[in-house]
C-alpha cells in the first residue's frame, strides 16, 4: 500500500472539485480548491518525494474551449517528472503514444473503450496494440445504482452496463497493468471511503490497483489498508494541505 500523488486540471487549472458535479455544459464542476500554481509544480513537488506512480486527469473533454490548455498543463507536468505520472482523460487509440511520448509511463482510459454503455474489445485490442498493456490503466471509476456499483464514463456522468466485480476486474487484467478506481459519489467529499469498492480491490490476487474518492482523515486510509489488505494504493486530493485540506501532504507521503 502507497501513496498515488494526482494533478487534476479543469478548464486549464489545478483543481479539487466534487467528482459527480462535472458536467460539460458551461465547462461546470463544484470546486473544493483551485490552485494558483501549475501542474509543473506539483509534478516537481512529487518527483522531489519519490512519489511514483501518481495520475494526471485532464477533466475537460476533447472538443472543449479549455482542453489544449489542459493538454499544456499536462505537459509541462509530464515535462518536469518524466516516467515519473501516469496520464488520463480525453485518451485513444491514436494519441495514447503521444502522452507516452511526452514523458507519462502510462495512459488511464474509461471512455474509450466503452461504446454506448458497453465495452469494446476491439478498441481494447487497438490500444493494447498501440501501446502495448505494460503502459495501460484501465480506470474502472463507478457510481452506486440499484445497490450495485457500475463503471461510469465520459467525466463519470454515464452509466455502462459493466458491474465492477472480481470476475470483471481478473477479465480485464490481461490488458492493462494497473486498475484506477474512482468511488464516484464519494470523490471529492472528504466524508470516508466506499468501503465495499476498497474490500473489493483488495480481494482480488495478482492485480495493481489504486483507490481514489472520500478519503478525509488519517482513519480514513487505515480503514483502507484493513479492508484492501494491505495492498491497494490510494490517492488523496481535497483533504491535503497542498489542496486546502487538513492532512499534512509530508505525513501521507510517507505512507508505505
Amino acid at each position: 500500500m502507497k501513496f498515488r500523488p494526482c494533478i487534476d486540471i479543469h478548464n486549464g487549472q489545478v483543481k479539487q472539485i466534487v467528482g459527480g458535479s462535472l458536467a460539460d455544459k458551461n465547462s461546470f464542476a463544484d470546486e473544493n480548491f483551485v490552485s494558483e500554481l501549475g501542474g509543473d509544480f506539483y509534478a516537481e513537488l512529487y518527483k522531489s518525494r519519490g512519489l511514483s506512480g501518481g495520475h494526471i486527469i485532464i477533466l475537460n473533454p476533447a472538443g472543449s474551449e479549455y482542453y489544449e490548455a489542459d493538454r499544456r498543463q499536462a505537459f509541462a507536468a509530464l515535462e518536469k517528472y518524466p516516467l515519473g505520472l501516469q496520464i488520463g482523460g480525453g485518451v485513444t487509440a491514436e494519441n495514447a503514444a503521444e502522452y507516452l511520448e511526452k514523458g507519462a509511463s502510462h495512459v488511464i482510459v474509461t471512455s474509450y473503450v466503452f461504446k454506448d454503455g458497453r465495452i469494446s474489445f476491439e478498441r481494447l485490442d487497438r490500444l493494447k496494440s498501440e501501446v502495448g498493456s505494460e503502459h495501460i490503466v484501465l480506470d474502472l471509476s463507478c457510481r452506486k445504482s440499484y445497490g450495485k456499483y457500475y463503471i461510469v464514463t465520459d467525466r463519470w456522468q454515464k452509466f455502462t452496463d459493466m458491474e465492477v466485480t472480481a470476475d470483471n476486474i481478473c477479465m480485464l487484467k490481461g490488458y492493462c497493468d494497473e486498475f484506477l478506481v474512482h468511488a464516484v459519489d464519494a470523490e471529492g467529499k472528504q466524508k470516508g471511503i466506499e468501503s465495499p469498492v476498497a474490500e473489493l480491490l483488495g480481494s482480488i490476487d495478482g492485480i495493481t490497483a489504486t483507490y481514489a474518492g472520500g478519503i478525509g482523515s488519517y482513519d480514513d486510509i487505515e480503514l483502507l489498508r484493513q479492508l484492501g489488505r494491505g495492498r491497494v494504493d490510494f490517492t488523496v486530493g481535497s483533504a491535503l494541505d497542498i489542496f486546502g485540506g487538513s492532512l499534512e501532504f509530508e505525513k501521507v507521503a510517507a505512507i508505505r
